[in-house]
C-alpha cells in the first residue's frame, strides 16, 4: 500500500498530490513538467498538531520491494513493506505501522523548523533485519537471496516534550515518561538539515524537445531526436536502447533490459552454456549457441511470480532480433524498474530456469555474474482482450497485472 505526498509546484506554487512512486510531476494549473530527483532517498515528514511546541523529528527507515529466496529446492518470493525506527531510542515504537499510508506527508527541507534526530540505522542494517525475517518463508538451506526493486525512504515522526513526557505530535498523546534530568534522546541532533530535492526540467539534453514518460517512469524518451534518458546525479544521462518493430494497429511496446553478462565461477558465458547448465529442452536459433549470454529482464515492476516467469521465458526463448534506434509513435509502456535493480535478478533468473534445482542450487553461491553490457529493448505486444501477447514469442501478460505493478 502506497502513501501520498503534498508538494507545491516549483513553477507556480500550486498544490500537487504525489504518489510515492511518482518521479515525473505535471502541475494541473501551469502544466509544467518536472522530474523529481534525490541523491540518496526521499525524506518525508508526518504532519503534526502541536504548533505551540518545539518539534523533534524521529527518523524511521522505510523499505519496500520484492524478496526472492532460493531455498531447499524451490524459489520463494514475497512483497515486503516495513518501517523501522532509526534513532535507537528506547522510548519510541519500533515501527510506524500503517500511519504513513493513512495521512499525507511532505518532503523534509531546510526550511522546516524543528530538531531532527540523527538516523543511526543504515539501509544495509534494515536489509540485515529483513534477512532474518524472510529466512522463515520456507524450509531448507538458503542458497541465494535477492531484493529486486527495493526503495528506501526516511520518514520522520514528529514529537515534543512536555512535563517530562514524550508526546506523539500527530495525535498529541504521551508516548513515554522521562526520568528527571534525562535528555530526551541521547543520539546527536541536527537542527538545520541540508537536504534538498531537485526538480529537473524535462527537456531533452540533446535537442531541447520535451521528454515524455509517465508519472512513475525512471527512463524518459524524446520522440524528436529518438533518444532515451535516465536521471543520475541531478542530470539526465543517455540510455542505449533498441526497438523490435511490430505490425498492426493495436501494438504496445513493453520495455526489457537486455543484460549481457559473464560468470567465471561455473563458466556460464554463452547462451549455449546457459542451456547446458539449466538443461532446458530449447531449440536454439541458428548461430545463437556461441553468442554471449544475455538475460532479458522486465524493465517494469510487476508481481514477483509474473516477473520471474517473464524473465525466465524471455531469456530462454530469446532471439537475435533486428532492432531500430527510434522511438515508436505507438504506446510505450513506462520503464519503472531501474537498470541497477534488474541486475540483482540475474542469479534468480538463472535459478528459475534450472530443471534439476536440487542438484544445481548448492552451486548458486559460486555464481558471480559480471555485467558486460546493458541495453533497453522495446518489444511489441499485441492487445487481445484482457491480455498482451508478444508478437514473436507468444508470451502473454494479463493487463490487470500490469496495472497493479504501478503500485509496487
Amino acid at each position: 500500500m502506497g502513501f501520498t505526498i503534498e508538494q507545491e509546484c516549483p513553477q507556480c506554487g500550486a498544490p500537487i498530490d504525489l504518489d510515492e512512486t511518482d518521479h515525473l510531476i505535471l502541475c494541473p494549473y501551469c502544466h509544467v513538467k518536472n522530474y523529481l530527483f534525490a541523491r540518496d532517498y526521499f525524506r518525508l515528514l508526518l504532519p503534526h498538531k502541536a504548533p505551540d511546541h518545539d518539534i523533534i523529528y524521529a527518523p524511521y527507515i522505510r523499505m519496500k520491494g520484492e524478496v526472492y529466496l532460493c531455498k531447499g529446492a524451490s524459489i520463494r518470493h514475497s512483497i515486503v513493506d516495513v518501517t523501522h525506527q532509526g534513532s535507537g531510542s528506547k522510548q519510541l515504537p519500533v515501527s510506524l505501522g500503517i500511519r504513513p499510508q493513512a495521512m499525507k506527508m511532505r518532503f523534509a527541507t531546510p526550511e522546516v523548523p524543528g530538531t531532527f534526530l540523527q538516523c543511526t540505522l543504515s539501509p544495509s542494517d534494515v536489509l540485515t533485519t529483513m534477512n532474518k525475517r524472510t529466512s522463515v518463508f520456507s524450509p531448507g538451506k538458503l542458497f541465494h537471496r535477492a531484493y529486486i526493486g527495493e526503495t528506501f525512504s526516511l520518514i520522520y515522526q514528529p514529537l515534543f516534550v512536555h512535563d517530562n513526557r514524550v508526546y506523539d505530535a500527530v495525535i498529541n498523546r504521551p508516548l513515554a515518561q522521562l526520568p528527571d534530568s534525562e535528555d530526551v534522546f541521547p543520539p546527536a541532533k541536527d537542527a538545520h538539515p541540508k537536504w534538498n530535492i531537485t526538480f529537473m526540467a524535462t527537456l531533452c539534453p540533446q535537442c531541447g524537445w520535451n521528454l515524455e514518460g509517465e508519472r512513475d517512469s525512471v527512463v524518459l524518451t524524446c520522440g524528436n531526436c529518438d533518444t532515451a534518458w535516465e536521471a543520475s546525479e541531478a542530470h539526465f544521462t543517455p540510455v542505449a536502447f533498441g526497438v523490435v518493430s511490430g505490425r498492426g494497429d493495436n501494438i504496445n511496446y513493453l520495455p526489457f533490459w537486455k543484460i549481457t553478462a559473464r560468470d567465471e565461477g561455473l563458466g556460464i558465458n554463452t547462451y549455449g552454456d546457459f542451456i547446458r547448465v539449466t538443461k532446458q529442452p530449447a531449440v536454439m536459433q541458428s548461430g545463437l549457441s556461441n553468442t554471449a549470454l544475455s538475460f532479458w529482464i522486465p524493465a517494469f515492476k510487476i508481481r514477483p511470480k509474473i516477473f520471474l516467469r517473464l524473465a525466465k521465458q524471455m531469456t530462454i526463448l530469446q532471439r537475435d532480433w533486428t532492432m531500430e534506434e527510434r522511438i515508436p509513435k505507438k504506446t510505450l509502456y513506462p520503464v519503472t524498474l531501474p537498470h541497477s535493480e534488474a541486475i540483482q535478478s540475474l542469479n534468480v533468473t538463472l535459478a528459475s530456469a534450472v530443471m534439476t534445482r536440487s542438484k544445481f542450487f548448492p552451486l548458486l553461491p559460486d555464481v558471480n555474474f559480471t555485467v558486460i553490457q546493458s541495453h533497453l529493448v522495446y518489444l511489441p505486444f499485441r492487445a487481445v482482450g484482457n491480455d498482451m501477447i508478444e508478437e514473436h514469442l507468444n508470451i502473454c501478460i494479463n493487463k490487470n497485472t500490469l496495472k497493479y505493478g504501478h503500485y509496487l
